[in-house]
C-alpha cells in the first residue's frame, strides 16, 4: 500500500470511531407542541380549517399499524377505551416503540425502500438477512448515521450480513449503488444527471459520476456455501482482466456519450453537496467510510431532512416534501421551519429515531381526525389522511385476525410444515398486496388481484368461516346474541365499535338470512373486503 493510502486509511478509521455525542434528547411532547405551534404559524388556514383529535378508538389503530405493522386485539382496545388517564395517549406510544414488534415491522418498511428497487432478482436471497440486520438495529435503538454508515461500507456473505442489503440490490454496480445511496440517504434524485445535466435541479452530470467514483472498487461475487448459493460483496484492490478485455477496473470512468467504445473520463471520488474529494488511488473501504462519515454530518442537513419528511409522510400521511425522495435545494417544502425544527431536533437527539417517532405521533398534527380527502382543496396537515396498508400490514392483520387456523391437513401440521405454509402465503401476500413505499400515497391503489384474492382464495375463504376452530366459530359461540356478535366483530375487524346505523342494518342483514353462521359470514367478508379495513386511517 502507497504510504498516502496507509494515512488515508487510518486517518477514517480514526475518524470512524468517533460518533455524534447526544446529550438526554428534548422531552419529545415539548418538541411537538413546538412543532404544532410552527405549523400554526406557517400555516394559518390551519387554524380555521383544522380537524379536530380523532377519537381513542381511531387513535388506538392507527398507532398500532403504523408502529408495529398490527390492529389492537379487542383486549387491548377495552382496555385503552376505559382508561381515564389524560397521558395514555403518549404512554402506549412509548410502550409500542420498546415492543419487539416495533423493529420487525420497520425492518419490513425499509427492505421494501431498498429491494423494491432492486436491478436483479437474484437480489432476494439477501432479503431476510437485510431484515433481521433491520429489525435487531431499530429495536436497540441504534442511531440513523450508524445504520447508514453500516449499510453504506458493508461487506461479507449477503446471507450473513444483511448490512450489505443496498449493494446486493443493485449487484454491486457502482453507478446504482450511488444513485441508491443519494436517493434514500439523503433524498436527492441524482440519478437524473447520469446522462446529462439534470433537466429541472443545479446537478451535472460530473457529480453523478463523482460520486459514483465511490464505489467502482465495491464488488459483488456468487459463491455457494453449505447454506446454498450466495454473492459476497467484497473490495476490488487489483484490476481483474476478462478473456479480451478489462472486467473490473479500480476507478470509475465517466463514458463518453459520442464515443461508447472510449474509456470516458477518470472520476475523482467528490461529495457533489460539498465539494469535498478524495485521490484516485484511494482504497475501497476509505472511500465508503469517508463518504457515509460526509453523508451522516450534522452539518450536512440534506441527510436528517431525508430520514424525518420520510418519517413524517410515513405517520402523518403527507410530506413536507413530496414525492419523500425528491429533496433538494432547488425544491420548497410545505412549512420549512417546521421540518428545519424536527430536523435539528433529531440531530440534536443523535439520530435517534424512537424519539423522532415518539415526537410526530405526539404531535396535534398526527392525531387528527379524518377530514376531507381532496388534495387540490386540502391545508397540508388539517386533517388525517388514510393511506393504503402495506403488504406486511394486510398480512399481519388478517393473520391476527383469522386465528387459529383451520384447514391444514394433519399431514403438514407439523411445526415445519406451518412455517413453509406461512412463509410460501407471506410471499404470496407481498407479491400481490406490495408496492414501493416511496411512491406518493395518491398513486397507490387497490387492484383486481388483490380484490380478487380478497373474495375468492380458498384458504381464505375456509379459515373465514364458521366452523369449529375459526376465529368466527368461536365467536358465534362465546356470543351467543347477535348484537353484542356484531359488535365484537366490528372490534375484531376495524378496531371500533359499529355506528348505530351499523349496527340496524348488520341486525336486519342477519334476520333477513335467517342462517346465523351464514349471515355472520357474509358480515365478516363485507368488512374485511372494506375500504376502511385496507386503510390505515
Amino acid at each position: 500500500m502507497h504510504r498516502w493510502q496507509a494515512f488515508w486509511t487510518a486517518a477514517i478509521l480514526a475518524l470512524g470511531s468517533l460518533t455524534l455525542q447526544a446529550a438526554q434528547p428534548p422531552n419529545p411532547a415539548v418538541v411537538a407542541r413546538q412543532v404544532d405551534q410552527l405549523l400554526q404559524e406557517e400555516l394559518p388556514e390551519l387554524s380555521s380549517v383544522a380537524q379536530g383529535r380523532c377519537d381513542d378508538a381511531t387513535f388506538l389503530r392507527r398507532v398500532y399499524l403504523d408502529l408495529v405493522g398490527r390492529a389492537p386485539t379487542a383486549d387491548e382496545i377495552s382496555w385503552f377505551l376505559l382508561d381515564t388517564s389524560p397521558d395514555k395517549r403518549r404512554q402506549v406510544v412509548a410502550e409500542l416503540l420498546n415492543s419487539p414488534e416495533y423493529g420487525q415491522h420497520w425492518a419490513g418498511y425499509w427492505r421494501d425502500v431498498v429491494f423494491y428497487r432492486a436491478s436483479d432478482p437474484r437480489a432476494r436471497v439477501g432479503v431476510e438477512s437485510f431484515e433481521r440486520f433491520m429489525a435487531e438495529a431499530l429495536n436497540r435503538n441504534v442511531s440513523w448515521d450508524k445504520i447508514a454508515t453500516e449499510i453504506i461500507t458493508a461487506t461479507g456473505d449477503v446471507r450473513q450480513r444483511g448490512a450489505t442489503g443496498l449493494i446486493l440490490a443493485q449487484m454491486g454496480d457502482a453507478e446504482l449503488i450511488a444513485a441508491e445511496v443519494s436517493r434514500i440517504f439523503l433524498g436527492i434524485q441524482v440519478q437524473c444527471a447520469q446522462c446529462h445535466d439534470h433537466p429541472t435541479d443545479r446537478w451535472r452530470r460530473q457529480q453523478f459520476h463523482e460520486l459514483a467514483a465511490f464505489f467502482p472498487r465495491t464488488k459483488i461475487r456468487p459463491m455457494r456455501t453449505a447454506q446454498g448459493r450466495t454473492f459476497v460483496v467484497f473490495s476490488l484492490e487489483r484490476p481483474v482482466r476478462g478473456r479480451r478485455r478489462l472486467r473490473w477496473r479500480l476507478e470509475h470512468y465517466m463514458p463518453d456519450l459520442n464515443n461508447p467504445q472510449a474509456e470516458g473520463t477518470l472520476m475523482r471520488p467528490k461529495f457533489f453537496l460539498t465539494g469535498r474529494s478524495l485521490p484516485p488511488g484511494t482504497p475501497d473501504l476509505v472511500r465508503r467510510r469517508t463518504l457515509a462519515q460526509w453523508i451522516t454530518s450534522p452539518r450536512n442537513r440534506w441527510f436528517a431532512k431525508a430520514f424525518v419528511n420520510r418519517m413524517w409522510y410515513e405517520l402523518v400521511g403527507r410530506g413536507f416534501y413530496e414525492p419523500v425522495d425528491d429533496l433538494g435545494p432547488d425544491r420548497k417544502p410545505v412549512a420549512p421551519r417546521t421540518l428545519n425544527r424536527l430536523c435539528r431536533g433529531f440531530i440534536d437527539s443523535g439520530y435517534n429515531i424512537k424519539w423522532l417517532m415518539a415526537v410526530i405521533c405526539t404531535t396535534e398534527a398526527y392525531q387528527r381526525a379524518l377530514g376531507p380527502q381532496d388534495s387540490a382543496q386540502q391545508v397540508a396537515f388539517a386533517s388525517g389522511t388514510a393511506t393504503r396498508l402495506h403488504a406486511d400490514q394486510v398480512w399481519q392483520v388478517l393473520r391476527d385476525l383469522l386465528q387459529p387456523v383451520a384447514g391444514i391437513s394433519p399431514r403438514r401440521n407439523t411445526p415445519a410444515g406451518r412455517a413453509r405454509l406461512v412463509a410460501a402465503a407471506r410471499r404470496q401476500f407481498r407479491q400481490i398486496f406490495g408496492f414501493d413505499p416511496s411512491t406518493p400515497a395518491d398513486e397507490v391503489q387497490g387492484s383486481i388481484p388483490q380484490a380478487l384474492f380478497l373474495m375468492n382464495n380458498p384458504f381464505l375463504q375456509r379459515v373465514m368461516s364458521a366452523r369449529p376452530g375459526t376465529m368466527l366459530g368461536q365467536l358465534l359461540r362465546e356470543f351467543p346474541d347477535n348484537e353484542p356478535a356484531v359488535r365484537e366483530l366490528y372490534l375484531r375487524v376495524l378496531s371500533r365499535e359499529p355506528k348505530p346505523s351499523e349496527m340496524e342494518k348488520a341486525l336486519a342483514y342477519i334476520h333477513q338470512v335467517g342462517d346465523r353462521a351464514e349471515a355472520f359470514e357474509d358480515l365478516l367478508w363485507a368488512l374485511v373486503n372494506s375500504t376502511e379495513f385496507l386503510h390505515r386511517r
